[in-house]
């Protein structure tokens, strides 16, 4: 056989070997991320503690497809796919951020109503909602502490209104990968809610003003303490 001939077949071989390799570890790549996927999905769904095990698996599955769905479209649709320009609302140039939420927000509309009515067949709804709290780290709650110590006297009225725009944050939220990226969303309906308390008498930068002005002093006087 001819050197060429040998070398030929040497680089032919060399490389169906190498898209073998390359094949297999994509797949343990995809494999160990499938597995960390459902590993969180059943951490967040057994805090519930469910008498039922054949409930539990299916909403074991409902939220591992939701976070596996996620993340595929996040990784397969990065920022640079969303041209550079500017924010129409601001006139700012975009963000790597705004592009990758621009990016991800274009996910079918399918795998947020998968999750949701998955959830909803076997929670009840305080469940779902403490399913879609793990997926926001809390962020209901801690934002609405935040509204309540800078507003004291906040109306029945308002709590709902703010704490149902916070809601809609979070809903919308766990179909994005990042804390970033869900920070961002929770930005949106935080900037609904002080818009909210302007349109209903309230002047959210003096509210504002005054609770920092309040943290301000209660900080200088405990250090103050701390000195005697």
């Amino acid at each position: 056989m001819k050197r060429a001939t040998i070398f030929a077949l040497m680089l032919f071989v060399g490389s169906i070997a190498f898209l073998t390799q390359t094949s297999f570890n994509k797949d343990q790549v995809q494999e160990k991320q499938i597995n960390e996927q459902e590993k969180k999905a059943t951490e967040w769904v057994q805090s519930l503690n469910l008498s039922d095990k054949e409930k539990e698996q299916r909403i074991i599955k409902v939220v591992t497809n939701h976070l596996t769905a996620v993340r595929n479209w996040h990784n397969e649709h990065p920022a640079t796919t969303v041209p550079e320009g500017i924010n129409p609302r601001t006139g700012e140039k975009l963000t790597e951020l705004d592009r990758q939420i621009i990016a991800d927000s274009a996910m079918p509309n399918e795998v947020h109503e998968n999750l949701m009515s998955g959830l909803r067949a076997d929670l009840l709804e305080e469940q779902v909602e403490a399913i879609l709290d793990k997926y926001t780290v809390g962020k209901v709650a801690f934002t609405m502490k935040g509204y309540q110590a800078i507003v004291p006297d906040l109306t029945d009225e308002e709590s709902a209104t703010i704490l149902s725009y916070l809601k809609e944050a979070r809903e919308m939220a766990v179909d994005y990968k990042s804390m970033k990226q869900i920070s961002a969303i929770f930005e949106i309906y935080k900037t609904k809610c002080e818009q909210y308390l302007n349109g209903n008498g309230r002047s959210w930068r003096d509210l504002y003003r005054a609770y920092v002005k309040k943290v301000k002093e209660e900080k200088s006087k405990k250090e103050s303490g701390a000195k005697k």
